[in-house]
């Protein structure tokens, strides 16, 4: 792995967030200024293809990445702010192998992404 890899590998696993490709080039900029958003672009697919990263589609036009884990979660995005919140819920879980069940499946797979507004709180909705 070239050390300009190694830079955008270090940037993906200390994301917080789920950032695009343009964020992790302004990240890796301030680490090594020679990066350019090729390598970036090029770097990324790569670790898609390699099952290192997650491409999620977010419904705001541009590919977003997480690193791929064992631990399976699902995702809410505040489609006011764009931010993307991370949960897991046994429930929901549950209540989906059993969908797939009764249809004569066994769920192998699956993604759960939900798209919100923040509600309004009580004093803000009163006016």
């Amino acid at each position: 792995m070239t050390a300009q890899r190694r830079v955008i590998a270090r940037v993906l696993s200390e994301a917080t967030d789920h950032p695009d490709v343009e964020a992790v080039h302004r990240r890796a900029l301030r680490i090594d200024s020679r990066i350019s958003i090729a390598t970036v672009y090029r770097t990324v697919r790569l670790f898609e293809e390699a099952d290192i990263l997650e491409r999620h589609d977010f419904r705001d036009g541009r590919s977003r990445y997480e690193e791929a884990t064992e631990i399976h979660h699902d995702h809410l995005i505040n489609i006011e702010t764009g931010e993307v919140i991370e949960f897991q819920n046994e429930e929901i879980e549950a209540l989906q192998r059993a969908v797939a069940k009764k249809l004569g499946f066994d769920l192998i797979d699956h993604r759960l992404e939900l798209y919100g507004i923040p509600l309004k709180t009580k004093k803000n909705s009163t006016k």
